[in-house]
């Protein structure tokens, strides 16, 4: 059985690895008032971050039509038997039901559609690892339980300068954003079964980022860590850094570099930073 993987273009893979593993990604759009932009083929996330520090309202997010999907499945059924179609939490978009109501309206593919419960490079790492187990000749049961099991070894923490967009955007309550404005405080965030909460409340930037490197460094130390992705709202000297001073003691981890683009830098804002990974 020849298998496809597809995911949404909120997983930010770098476009060397989606070549290199022949991943299909799905588009989602970020709205500028009456215009619809689809992330990366009509506006780059360069572009989408100037804009935004221009625009007195926040953009907002869309996620792709069914039909959209169901053009992408119809087009890799030409080639392949299965689709393991992996996307961003439910619970921030409705991109998961989307392919999932699209891939129940075929019968020349079987669609698997999968919630990463996560988003950015974090649900990324999960449909690297699922082309991999494609590359080895895994079946779809044996990559979906692959990825059930990744789940539980997986850790995703981020922090944003502003709670602001997250609070306009409903992914965080207004006491929890008051609560960061009026202290200074910077969260560390993670997510809990699809949801954004805080993990622990740090004073500033600095030691919140020191805390996650922290909790990175003991993981590296106790377990094997399988890949270990570095994350940056429009700063990528900021991620670079954190990578080369991890790398420096554990030069044997797989690592990247990616961003958080225009649909999930809509909530987290510019100069947000994040680190994830997980362990064999």
């Amino acid at each position: 059985m020849k298998i496809a993987i597809v995911t949404d273009s909120t997983a930010y893979i770098p476009d060397d690895l989606l070549t290199k593993h022949n991943i299909h990604t799905v588009p989602l759009s970020v709205v500028f008032g009456n215009e619809s932009f689809r992330e990366e083929i009509d506006i780059t996330t360069d572009e989408f971050y100037e804009r935004m520090r221009n625009e007195k309202e926040l953009p907002t997010t869309s996620q792709p039509a069914i039909g959209t999907f169901v053009d992408v499945f119809e087009k890799l059924s030409e080639d392949y038997d299965e689709v393991i179609s992996i996307h961003l939490s439910q619970k921030f978009s409705g991109t998961f039901n989307a392919a999932k109501s699209a891939g129940s309206m075929l019968e020349n593919i079987k669609v698997h559609p999968y919630d990463s419960e996560l988003s950015a490079m974090p649900q990324g790492l999960f449909v690297i690892a699922a082309a991999e187990l494609v590359e080895q000749g895994k079946s779809s049961e044996e990559i979906i339980a692959y990825l059930d099991d990744m789940k539980s070894k997986t850790r995703a923490y981020f922090m944003v300068d502003d709670l602001t967009n997250l609070q306009k955007g409903g992914r965080l309550s207004s006491a929890q954003a008051l609560l960061g404005s009026v202290l200074n405080i910077k969260p560390i965030l993670h997510i809990v079964d699809g949801v954004i909460v805080p993990f622990e409340k740090v004073r500033t930037r600095k030691k919140a980022i020191a805390r996650i490197m922290g909790m990175l460094k003991d993981d590296a130390k106790e377990k094997q860590i399988e890949k270990v992705v570095f994350i940056h709202g429009n700063n990528e000297d900021a991620a670079a850094e954190l990578r080369d001073a991890f790398v420096k003691e554990n030069a044997e981890v797989e690592t990247i570099i990616s961003n958080f683009g225009p649909v999930i830098g809509t909530h987290l804002g510019e100069n947000s930073i994040g680190v994830s990974w997980y362990t064999k």
